[in-house]
């Protein structure tokens, strides 16, 4: 091999290298990080970290994956873009690192926490206990640049989570699958609603905050985990 194949193959690596899945995932979507489009994706979030600030760090962008092994998924939140202000991303849609001030859409989420179950209103907006028992809070794009909203939209995530989903929906043991907001409901097709539950509702987003609250999602849940076989999840933070 060249002396310059050999620099490329090394600068591949580099691009590539916060893009390695944890293992239970890397299992089942291995074809899909060999297409060429996620070789582009790793390039542009590299080259986007070269020359601007990208939320999450490069070391949390699976970092969804990585607390919900595969098999252990039970419920999946889709979120849509990563938070885009100092020290919210950490890889996990809705969550923030503790001492965080609590953003407006995952305050709504507490208050019908505490309206449909009688749980208290938890003081961190870490949702890492959810993850661990099984809550896969995925984004359907994993990066964004500082301060720009949805800014690494289109470049390729959106195929990349699409196939995450399908990956789940592909499991024989059934999860619930909520869809709130107009984003997340167009995942619909991706879900094989004949073996898996699906919960539907407004985006908790201050500007749908009065459809959100008093829907009972979380009940909901439960309740399609009980009709699938399952126990109830532990909300409890």
């Amino acid at each position: 091999m060249s002396e310059t194949a050999v620099q490329q193959d090394a600068q591949e690596a580099d691009v590539l290298g916060e893009f390695e899945l944890p293992e239970s995932w890397r299992r089942v979507l291995e074809a899909e990080t060999e297409e060429p489009y996620f070789h582009r994706l790793a390039e542009y979030v590299a080259a986007e970290r070269a020359a601007h600030q990208v939320f999450p760090p490069a070391g949390e962008v699976f970092a969804a994956l990585a607390a919900t092994p595969y098999e252990k998924v039970r419920v999946v939140v889709l979120g849509q873009d990563p938070y885009h202000d100092d020290g919210q991303a950490h890889g996990m849609c809705f969550s923030v690192r503790p001492g965080t001030r609590i953003p407006p859409s995952l305050r709504n989420i507490y208050k019908e926490l505490n309206t449909d179950l009688g749980l208290p209103v938890p003081a961190t907006g870490y949702l890492m206990p959810w993850a661990e028992r099984g809550v896969l809070l995925l984004n359907t794009v994993l990066t964004v640049r500082a301060h720009e909203a949805a800014s690494h939209k289109g470049q390729g995530w959106e195929r990349f989570t699409d196939a995450v989903i399908r990956a789940v929906s592909a499991r024989e043991t059934p999860a619930v699958f909520v869809l709130w907001g107009n984003h997340a409901k167009k995942k619909l097709p991706l879900i094989d609603t004949d073996r898996h539950a699906v919960v539907q509702g407004a985006h908790p987003s201050p500007l749908s905050a009065k459809k959100f609250l008093g829907s009972r999602p979380f009940s909901q849940i439960d309740e399609a985990l009980e009709r699938l076989g399952q126990p109830p999840m532990d909300w409890t933070l």
